[in-house]
């Protein structure tokens, strides 16, 4: 591009249902509603159950920890699995674990053999099957529409979470009125089938590589590296871990604000339920035209605003007719923050290690959620139901307060595009692929006037060289020769070196670069390998 040429053009904005045009989203779209439909339902019929079975606001609260602790446990192994292995394949057996956890619900229910414990096991048996689907589904959804389309989709995903809070708990809340929790079940368990069958019918194309497939726990590994190393995804989890943990308290106790409520029944809790998906349906249909105007940043401020301002009126509310506008706002405010946060964390990562990235995003959302519904739980079991929920409210404006100087735009959003511009080394030996470990070196020639420039870069290199999969990173300068640098890191085998090649972007092309400007020697830096050899003791 010349001085002069202008700037190409930006795409264009992409409305909320933009993505629904792409046929295999749609259909995995389609299928993504009729689950969570389920899992609705399941938790509407479970937390209704669980007031007959066992009224305590523990053990009432409970049932949120056993349905949100699984992803808190299995996040991480999950989307270690949705990234090594073939996805279409780990979808399909997640979508038909959640489907035979709901037979046995169902036959067990019909069998009236379900008492307290057992009903939070069943549960938790469900929550992992969601805690190994979200990962992989997460996963998917940036290969399927363009990034200008991401927030769309994003959108998308939390109307199909959403709709599915209003289609669920009606379902459940009409099915419990007229026959029982049993049929709720037996309904969840036949769907849950039927989204299988959807997921079976995607044929994706598998990743291709000539590389042997990574080790489960090194890729585990590698994950948590790659996100403890990414300053934006260690603000994104704190914020996601912070929100939930106050805000989930008005979900876990929401049965017994309806049996508190004007009627008290069944169809009060699918009510609030309702209303609450509601108010994130029409905020998420409105968050592109939103963004226009308001940042990430401004979308969580506001949204937990409203969320706790949610919470404190239906804590003081005298009215089931106030209540349940209250319950709608604090859904768009829900919405807003999640969606918000979310989207962060997807354009934070690339694609390589998207799962496992999103799955330790999983992670700390349930982790806030699980810990935050036994909190406020047991605080309600010593107080009152409205205490903790004034507690909880008061306790996200604190939080609020405190973490504001914790932005997830404060950095611009890297450029995570694949790129394929450096060529594997050719070894001189022959190496087994598992040989290692392989220390690399990269010698440079730095005028020692931008010593203290090229270090601070080198901060950003050390960042890029352990998110790829270092196990450790050093650099050194010759004592003798100011302008010597040398540079090393050590990755575990030589087969996970020459991953690197395979997981270049945008970014790293970029930073390269800027170390390369700092380079004042007639040739390039001089990169070494080195492979670990056995001695005898």
């Amino acid at each position: 591009m010349t001085p002069d040429a202008p700037p190409p053009p930006l795409p264009p904005r992409a409305s909320t249902l933009a993505p629904l045009s792409r046929p295999v989203f749609r259909m995995l779209w389609i299928a993504t509603v009729t689950a969570n439909v389920c899992m609705w339902m399941n938790d509407v019929a479970a937390a209704w159950l669980m007031t007959q079975l066992a009224p305590d606001p523990v053990w009432v609260a409970l049932v949120q920890t056993a349905a949100t602790l699984p992803v808190f446990l299995l996040g991480l192994p999950s989307g270690a699995m949705a990234d090594i292995v073939d996805r279409r394949h780990w979808f399909m057996f997640t979508q038909l674990w959640v489907a035979s956890t709901a037979v046995l619900l169902s036959v067990l229910a019909f069998a009236g053999a379900l008492n307290a414990p057992l009903l939070l096991l069943l549960v938790f048996a469900n929550g992992i099957g969601l805690a190994m689907r979200w990962p992989v589904f997460a996963a998917i959804v940036p290969e399927l529409v363009p990034r200008h389309e991401l927030t769309s989709a994003m959108a998308l995903n939390a109307i199909a979470m959403n709709a599915s809070r209003i289609a669920g708990p009606i379902l459940a809340g009409a099915i419990l009125t007229g026959l029982g929790s049993a049929w709720v079940f037996a309904l969840n368990a036949t769907l849950s089938l039927g989204a299988a069958g959807i997921i079976w019918r995607w044929r994706n194309t598998p990743r291709a590589s000539a590389l042997p497939g990574e080790r489960f726990v090194g890729a585990m590994r590698v994950g948590v590296q790659y996100v403890s190393q990414s300053l934006r995804m260690r603000v994104i989890l704190l914020r996601i871990f912070v929100f939930f943990l106050h805000s989930t308290a008005l979900l876990a106790l929401m049965p017994l604000v309806a049996q508190q409520s004007q009627g008290g029944g069944a169809g009060t809790f699918t009510l609030l339920l309702a209303c609450m998906g509601g108010g994130a349906v029409a905020t998420a249909l409105m968050l592109p035209r939103i963004r226009e105007k308001l940042t990430r940043d401004d979308l969580i401020f506001h949204g937990t605003l409203a969320n706790a301002i949610g919470t404190v009126i239906v804590a003081l509310s005298p009215s089931l007719w106030l209540t349940a506008p209250a319950m709608a706002l604090a859904g768009a405010g829900w919405i807003s923050v999640a969606n918000s946060l979310t989207l962060s964390a997807q354009l934070a990562l690339p694609d390589w290690v998207r799962a496992r990235g999103m799955a330790t995003y999983q992670t700390a959302l349930m982790a806030g959620s699980a810990g935050g519904a036994a909190l406020w739980g047991q605080v309600a079991s010593l107080s009152s139901l409205r205490g903790s929920l004034l507690a909880s409210a008061a306790a996200g404006l604190v939080l609020l307060v405190l973490l504001r100087g914790k932005r997830v735009e404060s950095l611009a959003d890297d450029d995570l595009t694949p790129q394929r511009v450096w060529a594997s080394p050719t070894p001189a030996l022959d190496i087994d692929p598992h040989a290692g470990p392989v220390m690399v070196t990269v010698a440079y020639d730095i005028d020692p006037a931008d010593a203290d420039a090229f270090s601070d870069l080198m901060r950003e290199s050390r960042r890029s060289r352990l998110q790829q999969g270092a196990l450790s990173w050093g650099l050194f300068r010759d004592h003798a020769d100011p302008r010597r640098w040398l540079e090393y890191y050590v990755d575990e085998s030589w087969v996970e070196h020459l991953r690197r090649f395979d997981r270049v972007t945008a970014v790293e092309v970029a930073l390269r670069a800027r170390r390369l400007a700092f380079h004042r020697g007639e040739s390039p830096p001089k990169v070494s390998r080195y492979i670990g050899q056995e001695v005898e003791r």
